[in-house]
This record gives C-alpha cells, sequence and structure tokens, in this order.
C-alpha cells in the first residue's frame, strides 16, 4: 500500500456510525407517521430536492468508505495474503447480498396463499439463521460453532426452497431489488477493488470518484437513447461506489501518516475536499437534478460533503478535544451495525404473527415524531442486552 494509516482507535467513526444508526431507526418508524414536516420524509424521485432523511443511506456507504483501509491493512499487517484477503471481501459482499435479498422479498412479492407458512414466521425464522451464522462465538469448541453455522446456513436453504412469489406462485426467491444490504454489498465490493487496485492512494481514490461520476453519465446517456445496455444498469451502483469512495479519501486525508501533513493541513484538505465535492454537486444539477431514488451524482456528491463535514465536526470534538464519554451510548451498535439493523425488522415481523400493532396515536404528528425518537433509543438499548447473551454479529 502506498499509504500508512494510523493503528489506534478512531472514537469518531464509530460515533458517525452510531448516530447514523439512530437516525436511520428513528426516520424509518417515522415514515409511517402522518402529519409531520415534508423535511422529515424522503423526497420524491422528481423533486430535485433532499432532506436530512435522504442523506442517512449515504452516510452508511459513506462509513463503509471510511472503514475499508483500516480493515485491509489491518488484514495484511496481520499477515494475510492477497488471496485470504480476497476470499474475506466475497464473503462479506455475498454476506450481504443474501441478506438484502431475503429482507427485500419478505417486504414484497411474495404469494400469501402459495406460502405454507405466514410471511413473518418465515422471516423470523431468516432471522434466527442470521444470527445462528454471523453469530461471534465465544465457545472453545469450534465444533460447536461449526454446527451453529451450519444450521444457520440450513435456516437459509429451506426458507429458499419454501419461498413462494409472483401471482402464480411459482417465483423464487429474486433480487426483486437489491435492498439497502445489497447494495451496500457492491459499493463495498467495488471500493475495496478499487482501493487495492490504487493501493490505497489518494490521488488514485479522487480519480476512481471522478469515473464513478462518468459512469453514471454514460449510462444515463444511454438509457436516453433508448440502449438497454449492461452501462446503463450501472449508474447507481457507481453512484454508491463513489459515496463509500468519499469517505474512503476522507479517512486518507486525516490518517495516512505517509502524507507529510500537519493537523491544521490536513483539515485544510478536507475542507476544500467539501467544497469540491458541493461545487461538483451544484455543477451538475442542472444535468442529473437531486434524486435518491435515481441515486443521482448531485445528491451523493452532496450528502458526502455533508457527511465529510459531520466527520470534521466530530473527529475534532472527540479525537482531539476528548469530549467522548457521550459516545458510549452509541458503542454498542456502532460495533453491532448488522444486529441493530436487523432489530425492528424482527420486532415488526413477531407483532405481525401475532397480529400486534402499536397504538394509533404513535403514527400522528408531534406523538409519532415522539414514539419513532423514543423508539430508536430503544432499540439501541436493545443491542446492549443482546451483547450481554452474548450475541453479537459479523459479517
Amino acid at each position: 500500500m502506498h499509504n500508512a494509516l494510523t493503528t489506534q482507535r478512531i472514537l469518531s467513526i464509530d460515533a458517525l456510525r452510531g448516530i447514523t444508526i439512530l437516525v436511520m431507526i428513528f426516520v424509518n418508524e417515522l415514515a409511517g407517521v402522518q402529519g409531520i414536516p415534508a423535511w422529515m420524509k424522503h423526497m420524491p424521485a422528481n423533486a430535485d430536492a433532499m432532506t436530512f432523511v435522504d442523506v442517512v443511506f449515504p452516510a452508511f456507504l459513506f462509513i463503509v468508505g471510511m472503514s475499508i483501509p483500516f480493515a485491509i491493512n489491518n488484514r495484511i499487517t496481520k499477515g494475510d495474503n492477497l488471496l485470504q484477503v480476497q476470499l474475506h471481501i466475497l464473503f462479506r459482499t455475498l454476506g450481504l447480498l443474501v441478506l438484502g435479498v431475503f429482507i427485500v422479498n419478505a417486504e414484497g412479492g411474495y404469494n400469501k396463499q402459495a406460502m405454507s407458512m405466514p410471511i413473518a414466521l418465515w422471516s423470523l425464522v431468516f432471522y434466527a439463521g442470521v444470527i445462528l451464522i454471523w453469530n461471534v462465538y465465544t465457545f472453545s469448541s469450534k465444533t460447536i460453532v461449526y454446527i451453529l453455522r451450519a444450521t444457520g446456513i440450513v435456516l437459509l436453504l429451506i426458507l429458499a426452497w419454501l419461498y413462494r412469489g409472483g401471482e402464480d406462485g411459482t417465483q423464487t426467491l429474486t433480487p426483486q431489488w437489491w435492498g439497502i444490504l445489497g447494495l451496500i454489498g457492491w459499493a463495498y465490493l467495488a471500493s475495496c477493488i478499487l482501493y487495492q487496485l490504487f493501493r490505497g492512494n489518494l490521488i488514485g481514490i479522487v480519480i476512481a470518484i471522478a469515473a464513478c461520476v462518468a459512469v453514471y453519465g454514460a449510462g444515463k446517456s444511454s438509457a436516453e437513447q433508448g440502449e438497454a445496455n449492461w452501462l446503463s444498469g450501472l449508474g447507481g451502483h457507481a453512484t454508491h461506489t463513489c459515496l463509500a469512495l468519499c469517505g474512503m479519501a476522507v479517512s486518507l486525508v486525516f490518517f495516512d501518516q505517509k502524507r507529510k501533513l500537519d493537523l491544521t493541513k490536513r483539515f485544510i484538505v478536507a475542507f476544500v475536499f467539501a467544497a469540491v465535492l458541493f461545487g461538483a454537486g451544484y455543477i451538475l444539477r442542472p444535468f442529473y437534478t437531486i434524486s435518491k431514488i435515481y441515486a443521482t451524482p448531485t445528491w451523493a456528491l452532496y450528502s458526502a460533503g455533508i457527511c465529510t463535514l459531520i466527520f470534521v465536526f466530530l473527529y475534532r470534538l472527540i479525537d482531539l478535544q476528548k469530549v467522548s464519554g457521550w459516545t458510549s451510548f452509541f458503542q454498542p451498535a456502532a460495533s453491532n451495525p448488522l444486529l441493530t439493523y436487523i432489530i425492528p425488522f424482527i420486532i415488526y415481523a413477531a407483532m405481525k404473527l401475532v397480529h400486534v400493532s402499536w397504538p394509533a396515536i404513535f403514527y400522528q404528528g408531534a406523538a409519532g415524531i415522539l414514539w419513532s425518537a423514543i423508539y430508536a433509543v430503544l432499540v439501541m438499548t436493545a443491542v446492549i442486552g443482546l451483547n450481554k447473551l452474548k450475541i453479537r454479529l459479523q459479517l
């Protein structure tokens, strides 16, 4: 690698991940609330606008990108060879894709009459399998671990076989779309490849960011001309990869020790980087508009600029000024993002199975906003309890 990343734990990255998860749970619950301001919901696809809600998914991708250099460098430092690193990346990508496809098919497209069990029960068994496969076990016997993970894999295979979708009930599990986790998986894979291709060089990563925007533009141009080819289908993935690469660039700006810059200059570079992102987004807006649904470069560049500034603030506050006590609440969720992500799905499936729902007042106006905030905190707290029960998921 052409860089030398710091080996100390960066608390501000964990804090940014934890805050993003908290906001994600909040806005997901808020999505069903009526009578709230438009800025508290996703903007429609053609609105040419965005709200803070539309920055949550980009923030996830941005953080994924921030973490990739540390993860790959750490594996190389521990002695993993090139093949071992690639296998780890591929297995993690496969896990995200599998999770994304299962979750998407549980949300819609299933044939209720053709299914041999209620979709809520199917979902709960799926999440049981997820926990069995990806839990971090502390057993001294590896045999027990292998048995538990094999059981989880068998459960997922059975569920895939039992699934019935489509109007005639003959459709199997399909990537209707890849789901949030699947989209993250593709962006993760592409970003890991590009990071290694450019050997962790910041300039190379910036070039890759520009290339992602160019790929989106080429694909959109092909689509507008009626040419349905592989390039037109890459636009969204290119935009998502662009977001991850922006996070990667910020990590390299601040933590690459081979770059002989003092702290002040690193902050200046970060501010310049954010300004360039905002400027590029402004220039591209007349061509692509702002749209999360269409995954436009303008939306991605604005979001990456916002994430850069938020991280700059958190890094200065937490890691430099040592105002970090408040981050302990976010640490369990930040260390267990997958577990935190699936908890609301498990709650929803369990409630659906027993035909229970939250009181109607929880979905109206100010009461709904308050409940969504309380719910997000409760889910984050539940992660702490599950960790004490030795349930921690790691892809």
